[in-house]
């Protein structure tokens, strides 16, 4: 199992399980994190489960498609290591991550 550490806007942190092929936006999502809002359900078409990854993690994930690039931009919040966590998958590589939900647009 992969543990993921969530920081949400309130600064706790949860630590949380995934399952296999889970994306990251679905675990916050399951864990309770009513803040993460991911309106579209995963379909790279909102930007609302926008996260910020821990600088230690950012290298391991894949690159950030075009898409994903272009709905970021449209944040005042976006930072270097902001990542859409719907194209996030949850691998054994990533156990231990730290994300913290970004602020709402």
């Amino acid at each position: 199992m992969t543990t993921i550490n969530v920081i949400s806007r309130d600064g706790s942190t949860k630590a949380v399980t995934a399952e296999p092929g889970q994306s990251l936006m679905e675990l916050i999502r399951d864990a309770g994190f009513d803040e993460l809002l991911a309106m579209c359900g995963g379909c790279c078409s909102c930007a609302t489960c926008h996260v910020i990854v821990d600088d230690a993690y950012a290298a391991k994930l894949p690159e950030i498609s075009e898409d994903e690039s272009d709905l970021l931009d449209g944040s005042e919040h976006r930072v270097e290591n902001s990542r859409l966590s719907c194209q996030v998958a949850v691998t054994p590589e990533l156990d231990g991550m730290t994300v913290t939900i970004a602020e709402e647009d």
